[in-house]
């Protein structure tokens, strides 16, 4: 018989291992000594060993699940109480318990985490469902409102799962957020459409109005119009991108073609006009010879001839006006002071002079009066304004005149 601190082999060749509880026979040797058995059975031993050297090294160094852990230990617990070999079982034992204590930390470890996270996840998704309902209440920015509500919805993909109650209800106002969104959505593109058509009803009324505009003739009541109308276009609203493009061509369209009929017939008058201010330029140089007034009653004979052809030749060009108007009322002053100093001489003659004046610059005053009329009621603002700016500086000499002639009664 073979003796070993942890087993022995029986002279009828029964193998036993020694434990805690005592002796128990793992297995038989019939075929050499007693040594090799023992041997043989310690191998037994060394192998259930290594498998629980792997094991603690893999609890201790890497993040085997708790549950995969502890069935591997019952496995090879099981295997331990019932194993065919020589060793010290009970250090194995003793091991496994210890791995078993690691393990139930680890579960610890591992619940007290998952709680954290499904903490954290519960806060995640309250959070995505109530961004979610603030959108469907309150965003009037469709796409983005969309964009960022498919966004949450990945958001509580990416999410851990958290109590079954908890995540229906969460994931039931989510759904019904992104419903409300897409209703209220419908609803306001619907209202949108029935607003452009509104939009574009009252458009094609304006283009109606502004193409017929186009031919007219009368300046300054249809620019008037124009403008009135391009008021309207910009107070109604937007219709659909299509009609808004297609209406807005026609109405340009329009409009351009009357104001560059009306520039062309413009462009012509100045034309003309500047051949007016050419003309009284040379007027007035005549006039400058005049001067210095000599004799009182040729130099307002000469004035009278230059006033007549001055009204003859007709209005000029505005930023001409005011140059040409002061130069010929220079003119006019000097010889009425010479007229002044002859009235001193002469009062009956200086009465005619002035009465002649008087009556001179009121019949100006008539005839521009009735251009006034005409351009009036033609419609031509510009000679409308140009008759009012020339009746206004007669009017002032008129005055003067007046004042003059009154001095003699």
């Amino acid at each position: 018989m073979s003796t070993d601190p942890w087993g022995r082999v029986d002279d009828d060749g029964t193998v036993y291992v020694r434990t805690a509880e005592g002796e128990r026979a793992v297995g038989s040797w019939q075929a050499g000594e007693p040594e090799e058995a023992l041997a043989y059975f310690h191998r037994k031993y060394d192998e259930l060993a290594t498998q629980v050297e792997l094991l603690e090294q893999r609890l201790r160094g890497t993040d085997l699940p708790p549950a995969q852990a502890e069935a591997t230990i019952v496995k090879l617990r099981e295997s331990i109480t019932e194993a065919h070999a020589v060793g010290d079982l009970g250090a194995l034992e003793d091991r496994l318990a210890a791995l078993s204590e690691l393990v139930g930390k680890r579960r610890e470890e591992v619940k007290a985490a998952r709680d954290q996270a499904r903490a954290q996840s519960r806060e995640i998704k309250e959070r995505i469902v109530a961004e979610a309902e603030r959108i469907a209440e309150d965003t009037t920015h469709w796409k983005s409102g969309g964009e960022r509500l498919r966004q949450l919805v990945e958001e509580w993909k990416t999410a851990e799962r958290i109590d079954r109650v908890t995540e229906a209800a969460l994931w039931k106002r989510l759904s019904a957020a992104r419903t409300a969104f897409a209703k209220r959505r419908k609803s306001y593109f619907a209202g949108l459409d029935e607003q452009r058509e509104s939009v574009r009803s009252i458009k094609e009324r304006i283009v109606a109005e502004a193409e017929q505009l186009a031919t007219s003739t009368d300046w300054g009541d249809t620019a008037s119009a124009y403008r009135e109308l391009m008021r309207q276009w910009k107070n109604a609203g937007r219709a659909s991108r299509e009609a808004e493009d297609e209406l807005w061509g026609r109405f340009k369209g329009a409009q351009d073609q009357f104001f560059q009929a009306r520039s062309a017939v413009f462009a012509e008058r100045d034309a003309s006009l500047r051949e007016n201010a050419e003309a009284k330029e040379r007027i007035l140089a005549d006039a400058e010879r005049i001067l210095p007034v000599t004799d009182a009653r040729s130099a307002r004979a000469a004035l009278r001839g230059v006033l007549e052809r001055w009204e003859a030749v007709g209005p000029v060009p505005r930023e001409s006006r005011d140059k040409l108007e002061g130069g010929l009322r220079r003119i006019d002053e000097a010889v009425r002071k010479a007229e002044e100093t002859e009235w001193k001489r002469s009062n009956p003659e200086a009465r005619a002079r002035a009465q002649n004046t008087v009556d001179q610059l009121r019949k100006s005053i008539e005839q521009l009066e009735g251009r006034l009329a005409k351009a009036s009621a033609a419609g031509k603002d510009k000679d409308v304004k140009e008759a009012e700016e020339a009746i206004a500086a007669r009017r002032s000499w008129l005055e003067e005149a007046e004042r003059t002639l009154a001095e003699f009664s």
